[in-house]
């Protein structure tokens, strides 16, 4: 098995992980936002907004 192979199967049991559990990813994300936000006191909050909508289209959808 190569290591591109290699990759390929983590990369596909992440996927499958994260759609598992799906809620609890999206929660750490929404976690995530909110402590960066209470450190700059907001100032990035647009910026840190797009960022965790960006991060939860990513979760695949649960099989």
């Amino acid at each position: 098995m190569s290591f591109a192979d290699t990759l390929k199967g983590l990369f596909g049991k992440g996927q499958q992980l994260a759609a598992d559990h799906a809620d609890t990813v999206e929660d750490a994300i929404d976690k995530a936002g909110d402590f960066i936000d209470d450190k700059t006191g907001g100032k990035y909050a647009e910026h840190v907004d797009k960022a965790q909508d960006a991060a939860k289209k990513i979760i695949p959808p649960k099989q």
